[in-house]
């Protein structure tokens, strides 16, 4: 394995050092790129098709509910098989369903129903695609360089947030739909081809004749009798039911609160992508060792007073300052929990561990933008701002002093 003088680098930086990690990190940038695309492109097409909230929101729901009903079970599949592997016939797949999109927007007969169809599938290898992928990381640096490598994965993701929707918009004012779901296809062949050239590793032995039961249970097992890990799966909770639902929270923003159409809205999207890339990017630097609860629980109390900030915005300027300063805080949140997980979990029980955190960083998503549309429907997308902040803030204060008595017990 070639690998670059790691202390050469930026503290931040130094997982590139890793040639396997290169690869991966450059592969995944563009794949990304193309699912932000089309998850823009996606939304559009929705509001087109119905001009509902509701439905937009049920829509997420859909795509995101197999990760809640099955990443448990798929955890277990990520400690059995080479995630390369996975991760090689989970790309494959969704970029097959970005082009069944593309020709459905391109021949114009795209009905509501066909987008439910593919993002159930979507959700459905998506849930089979993030255990692997998040156990992926520390089989392709190790344990010293995993905090620059999950700061890293979270720039690449919010770096594509910032270049995806943006392309997207444009595209969608200008041109149409179904460029969106088509480069998003090549982006998936490219993000294959970096996957291929990387080796594939056998996963770690376990004990002869345990089932697949035996195997869940015993993750489930290590996540409830860890106070540790209950206490950062509650703070994830916390983000993805109140703060990460920008999918939904930020289109309707845009054309409801704002007035502004494609192109304001890939502007919205960039500004919390910059905040967010900003925070990546600066992850290394700013964390040394295992994250400490106290940076942790701040982060998440900055992004909650962000979505209270945009209840009561009615200019573009501050909605975009606030989504930079939400996106900031919630990443650091994510990534925070993210690696606290990884250092945490032993080897045989990393897919099993950061299955967990993919229930809850994506599978509790369907809940919160259920009723985030639920809520927008009905009384607008400022109250919902307003409820997911004082609600988020309440639960926090909620899980800081439960863990506080039970340290003094």
């Amino acid at each position: 394995m070639l690998v670059w003088p790691c202390m050469a680098l930026p503290a931040g930086l130094r997982a590139l050092g890793q040639r396997d990690y290169r690869l991966y990190f450059i592969g995944t940038l563009v794949g990304q790129t193309g699912i932000w695309m089309q998850t823009v492109t996606q939304t559009w097409l929705v509001l087109q098709l119905t001009n509902s909230p509701f439905l937009l929101g049920l829509t997420a729901t859909l795509q995101f509910g197999p990760i809640l009903l099955f990443s448990v079970f798929t955890g277990v599949l990520a400690d059995r098989v080479t995630r390369r592997t996975l991760l090689l016939v989970t790309q494959s797949i969704q970029g097959c369903l970005a082009i069944a999109l593309g020709l459905l927007a391109a021949s114009g007969h795209a009905r509501y129903w066909h987008v439910l169809v593919v993002a159930v599938i979507w959700g459905l290898v998506s849930s089979i695609d993030q255990p692997a992928r998040q156990s992926f990381v520390m089989e392709l640096v190790g344990r010293e360089h995993v905090m620059s490598a999950v700061g890293l994965n979270s720039a690449s993701f919010n770096g594509a947030r910032i270049i995806g929707p943006s392309i997207a918009g444009v595209l969608i004012a200008r041109v149409g739909l179904s460029p969106g779901f088509f480069l998003n296809a090549v982006a998936f062949v490219f993000a294959i081809t970096m996957l291929a050239l990387i080796p594939g590793r056998r996963p770690v032995p376990r004990l002869a004749g345990r089932t697949f039961v035996e195997d869940l249970l015993e993750g489930v097992s290590y996540a409830l009798r860890t106070p540790a890990v209950r206490f950062i799966l509650g703070l994830q909770m916390i983000l993805s039911f109140c703060v990460f639902n920008f999918s939904v929270y930020v289109p309707l923003l845009a054309r409801d609160g704002l007035g502004m159409g494609a192109e304001g809205f890939g502007l919205l999207m960039a500004a919390l992508g910059v905040g967010a890339l900003v925070a990546g990017l600066s992850l290394g630097a700013l964390i040394t060792g295992a994250p400490r609860v106290p940076m942790i629980a701040t982060s998440l109390s900055c992004a909650l007073g962000g979505l209270l900030a945009l209840a009561f915005t009615r200019w573009v300027w501050m909605a975009a300052v606030a989504l930079a300063i939400t996106g900031f805080a919630g990443t650091l949140v994510n990534a925070s929990c993210n690696t606290s997980l990884q250092l945490r979990a032993p080897e045989a029980l990393r897919g099993r561990v950061m299955s967990f955190y993919t229930l809850i960083a994506g599978g509790i998503f369907p809940i919160g933008a259920f009723w985030v549309g639920f809520v927008s429907e009905h009384w607008g997308v400022g109250r919902a701002f307003l409820v997911n902040g004082l609600a988020g803030l309440v639960v926090l204060a909620v899980l800081l002093l439960q863990r506080r008595l039970v340290r003094r017990a």
